[in-house]
This record gives structure tokens, sequence and C-alpha cells, in this order.
């Protein structure tokens, strides 16, 4: 009978320590990550509601930077460059707690490579949405001129697609504005981008990068491709990719403007990267 008390003891104890470490494995939960998200050329901070709220929703946090000359901000455009946005980003970063994961689209992986190079310590991982992922010496321009699947580069009925203005900025013809960047999008997210167009501020595109192993080549990096894109073309990300020693791909079916098109699948592809 003593043997008998003393099994059943046994395994009443190791019941009660198994349930308690599975209540234990049951409450734990994902570590919140920080998440910094810049916007590309032409866009404005709203491109990533959609994208922000499903990650906050998933217990992160999220900033999302307005970069100078976009969205509500008036800076003159012929006042601004690279360093600029550059600049607005390392700002935005320094307010938070903890290293950052940094996702730049189009335009926004120039940025953040200058942001790498200028602070890597501070980021977990670099993340390239349909974005410019230079080597060092080469800018916005450089990278886009050897891009002949993108239709910035078209005409339509002779007209050029991309114009400079005299203000220094650079123009998409309006009634192809959809066509390029958003095709693939509902009327309602056709209509949110030609609502929040604005000519594009042309130096940082001239403006080359500086980049070093030792800072930008220490950070992990992600991309995500964009099979259907018309502005950074597939064969053009696929040569980057290639050169720019990136860890992890991820491809979407969707237009340049992933976030508006398909927001909670680049959500999950951004939570994937933080785990």
């Amino acid at each position: 009978m003593h043997k008998l008390i003393l099994l059943l003891l046994s395994v009443a104890t190791a019941t009660l320590m198994f349930t308690s470490c599975s209540k234990k494995n049951d409450d734990v939960k994902p570590v919140a990550k920080n998440y910094v998200l810049v916007h590309g050329a032409w866009q404005a901070p709203y491109v990533w509601d959609a994208v922000k709220v499903s990650l906050i929703n998933e217990g992160n946090n999220v900033t999302v930077v307005e970069l100078p000359g976009h969205g509500s901000d008036q800076t003159v455009p012929s006042t601004l460059t690279l360093t600029s946005y550059r600049d607005k980003v390392i700002n935005a970063m320094s307010g938070i707690n903890g290293k950052v994961i940094l996702v730049g689209h189009s335009l926004g992986g120039m940025i953040i490579s200058a942001v790498a190079e200028q602070n890597p310590s501070k980021i977990e991982k670099l993340v390239y949405l349909a974005a410019y992922l230079p080597s060092s010496g080469q800018s916005l321009l450089s990278l886009a001129g050897t891009d002949a699947g993108s239709a910035l580069g078209d005409s339509v009925n002779h007209v050029a697609i991309l114009s400079q203005n005299a203000n220094g900025t650079l123009d998409v013809l309006h009634d192809q504005i959809t066509n390029v960047f958003i095709q693939d999008g509902s009327a309602q997210v056709q209509t949110l981008v030609l609502q929040n167009y604005r000519p594009e501020p042309a130096i940082p595109f001239t403006n080359p990068v500086t980049l070093t192993a030792a800072n930008f080549g220490s950070v992990e990096k992600v991309y995500i491709k964009t099979l259907q894109d018309r502005v950074v073309s597939p064969g053009l990300q696929d040569r980057m990719i290639a050169s720019g020693n990136v860890k992890t791909v991820y491809q979407l079916n969707t237009s340049h403007s992933a976030f508006l098109a398909k927001p909670d699948s680049v959500a999950l592809l951004l939570t994937r990267t933080g785990q």
C-alpha cells in the first residue's frame, strides 16, 4: 500500500508539473518587434496603413516615416538630398528602444541602405520590398538606368511617361500612374493613389551611396520580390538580390505597390521576418 501511495503521488506531481509547464508555454507570447517602415517615391505614409494595423495587431511596435517633401511635408524639393531622407529615418529610429527591423520600399531601399551604413548596430534586419538594393557608389538613377523592363522609361503616344519639371521634381503622366504603380489594385485603392500623388524631388535619385562591408555589410538582408512590378522589374530585382548578399528572399505576385494590392501578405512576410 505504501508503494502504491508513493506511485500515485509521483504521478500526480508529474501531471501537475506538466500542466504547469504547458500553461506557461501557452501563455508565452511572441516578442514584440520594432518595425520602421519607409515609403518610396511618389508616395507617402498612407501606403503602409493596412500593413501597420496588421503588425500592431500582432503586438508589434510600428513607426512609419514621412520623408521630407512627401505627404503633408512641404520642404522645398530642390533642397532635398538622399542624406535628408537618411537623417529623417535615423532621427525616427533614435527614439525607439532596442533594435529595429527597417523596411524600405522602392526608393526606400536606397535610404535604408544609407541608414545601415551610418548606424548598423541599431538594425536587426533590413527588408527590401520591391526596393533598390545598391552597391557602393551606385545611385537610384544609375540602377534604374540598367532596368530595361521598367515602364518608367517608356512613352505613350510619343510622350514620355516620366518627365522633369522646372522646380526640380519628376512627374509621371497622370493617366499612367495607376497602370505603372498599382495595376492590380482595386478601383478604391487606385483612386487613393491618384488623390495622394505628388511630383517627386529629383536630386535624391542622383545621389550615390557609399557602403562598407564593416557597416552596411554586417546587417542581415531580406528581399521581397514583386513579380508583376512595372517600376523595378523582376529582372533588376534578381540582379540586385544576386549582388546584394541577401540572406532570405520571398516573392509576391503583385504590382510594385504590394502593400496596397496585398497588405495582409506583406504583413505576414514582415511578421515572419521578425521571428
